[in-house]
């Protein structure tokens, strides 16, 4: 066994043993790259892409075009690196598999939290509750540039019909660090409101995400 081999398979076997908070984050991002590149020493690599990008949750949201400028970073070190935040996403939506309620400030903020990690570009998401808050269907309904998207009414009305929602929740990000409602997201948020109200189902909130914080509509008083 080569000296590469050898170090891979002790770290291998201190994440089996230990889990990943046995491990800094740069050896954790050299344990993911084993995967990917598998005949070269990816710590060096794991360090370059910290000090490039500044933190984890910065390499997981680069672009691929940006991960393969750092040097010994190929296309599929890229892809796995760029796979782990969508990834997280699909497993934390697929809520009927596991049972999520939300029916407090806290945990709506938190969950929305966790959703838009590492979202570059404005996205708008529907989710479909019962009358307790039990997580029943999650749309991403739309995607946009870093400063606007655009939302299907219709949809979102279709969407709680079908999932036979009695509450839904809508959030979207603000890619430009500031959570505050614009004018044009309070329109947005009456005119849905109403549409659903139509057809006998609550909106409960409009959250608003920028990186860790969050701002709930229903808090600034605009459902009164």
């Amino acid at each position: 066994m080569g000296v590469h081999e050898g170090h891979r398979a002790r770290k291998k076997e201190q994440f089996r043993k230990h889990g990943l908070d046995a491990f800094a984050d740069h050896e954790a991002l050299e344990l993911l790259l084993y995967y990917a590149i598998p005949r070269q020493d990816t710590n060096p690599i794991a360090h370059r892409l910290l000090e490039r990008f500044g933190s984890l949750e910065g390499v997981f949201s680069a672009p691929c075009a940006e991960l393969q400028k750092v040097e010994g970073v190929g296309e599929s070190a890229a892809t796995l690196i760029r796979l782990l935040f969508p990834l997280c996403r699909r497993v934390r939506t697929a809520g009927v598999k596991h049972e999520i309620i939300l029916n407090t400030r806290e945990n709506v903020g938190d969950f929305f939290l966790e959703l838009f990690l590492g979202e570059r570009q404005e996205v708008f998401y529907e989710v479909c509750l019962d009358a307790k808050g039990k997580l029943l269907a999650c749309f991403r309904l739309a995607e946009g540039s870093a400063d606007q998207v655009s939302v299907n009414m219709r949809a979102i009305v279709e969407n709680a019909l079908n999932a036979n929602a009695s509450l839904v929740l809508l959030a979207h990000n603000h890619p430009s660090g500031v959570a505050l409602p614009s004018n044009a997201d309070s329109q947005t948020t009456l005119q849905i409101r109403r549409a659903l109200a139509d057809i006998g189902v609550e909106l409960v909130d409009h959250i608003i995400v920028a990186d860790d914080d969050f701002v709930s509509l229903r808090d600034s008083k605009l459902f009164n």
